[in-house]
């Protein structure tokens, strides 16, 4: 059996150090807004080269709440790849923003910066990039056009903890960076949790507000605000995962190089490309093929994990009905979504079961 995530694995390496975590907060006696949140965020901050990280309750208010504390609202329009997981549509939503899905560039993943530049009217607010697979969005060229036009920039760094753009981490190449800890992310908790990065000193201060019901001191309200905050315990397993981080990208990056050498020349395949400038992080490694249903069939077969991300594009959800955008509305987004496939990938994935699941691919796609 080869799992598409090997998330035993996390606990068996780290056991010690997650057991001392865990014995820690509960010695304390302290669970919420401690210590240990406010340690992991400034190693947090540290690590992705910030002044500011504000540890929140989950990803999707992560994104969500910037978009708050920034008053986005009716009558505003936020720029958001068409091809991504919905919740960065459910964040623009949230607060009655205008969504502008706007297609990737059709060698890769993520949101065109030409395409952009079109989509930029005089509503226009804020930008959304997606870093998608742990391929980090063209950040250079978002950021001339954000600065031309006035605009914020949030990322969406839920699946590129670490990834880097010329040099610079994610979630320190717009005015905020929005981070998921989802128990499958690159650093993930054991659990949901999230954090938002920034240099902007109001931006945070207003976050740390908002996250905690519109309050700095206890029983004193400044605006109507949310419960969203990371628990002490899920910063103490954070602060272990941060350590390991690196470390543990770099053997993503081993097993993705061995996916590259070992399914190059399969006629129908498409492999990955990432730009010269980025350093990606391999969340996901994702394949594209017209066979797909039955390479997912052969994998399955031979107890290899796979999954699609994502099959239903954001805006042909039932949830999204209302926008009124059939199919053909957003090809590129939609072609992506019929062809790719992620295989097993992590740090904890032997080179030789990359081996295997590219034999079965090979034999599949060849025989």
């Amino acid at each position: 059996m080869i799992p598409f995530l090997d998330m035993k694995s996390v606990y068996a390496e780290l056991k010690p150090e997650l057991d001392a975590a865990y014995h820690r907060v509960m010695e304390s006696g302290w669970f919420v807004l401690g210590k240990e949140v406010e340690a992991f965020e400034a190693e947090y901050a540290a690590f992705c080269g910030t002044k500011h990280c504000v540890g929140l309750a989950n990803g999707l208010e992560a994104l969500e709440l910037v978009l708050r504390a920034w008053d986005l609202g009716p009558g505003d329009e936020v720029i958001v790849p068409s091809n991504t997981y919905i919740a960065t549509w459910l964040a623009i939503s949230a607060v009655g923003a205008t969504i502008v899905p706007v297609e990737p560039t059709p060698g890769g993943p993520n949101i065109d910066p030409d395409r952009i530049a079109a989509a930029i009217t005089r509503r226009t607010k804020a930008i959304m990039p997606v870093h998608l697979y742990g391929e980090p969005a063209d950040m250079e060229a978002i950021g001339a056009l954000a600065a031309r036009h006035g605009l914020k920039v949030v990322e969406d760094v839920a699946q590129a903890q670490g990834a880097k753009v010329r040099g610079r981490r994610t979630g320190a190449l717009g005015d905020a960076g929005a981070h998921s800890f989802f128990p499958s992310k690159n650093i993930g908790a054991f659990g949901d949790g999230g954090a938002v990065t920034t240099d902007d000193d109001a931006l945070a201060e207003r976050l740390r507000v908002l996250r905690n019901y519109g309050s700095r001191v206890k029983y004193v309200n400044l605006e109507r605000g949310y419960n969203s905050r990371l628990d002490e315990m899920q910063a103490a397993f954070l602060r272990v995962r941060l350590a390991k981080l690196d470390e543990w990208n770099e053997r993503r990056r081993l097993v993705a190089a061995r996916y590259d050498d070992k399914l190059a020349g399969i006629a129908g395949l498409g492999l990955p490309r990432v730009p010269q400038w980025a350093e990606p992080v391999w969340h996901l490694y994702v394949v594209r093929t017209k066979r797909r249903a039955d390479l997912v069939k052969a994998l399955e077969k031979r107890g290899i994990g796979s999954l699609i991300h994502y099959p239903i594009p954001p805006h042909l959800q039932q949830a999204y009905a209302e926008l009124g955008l059939p199919k053909g509305s957003y090809p590129l987004a939609e072609e992506l979504a019929e062809a790719v496939l992620s295989l097993p990938m992590g740090p904890h994935m032997p080179l030789d079961a990359v081996d295997e699941v590219a034999n079965v691919i090979r034999e599949t796609l060849t025989g």
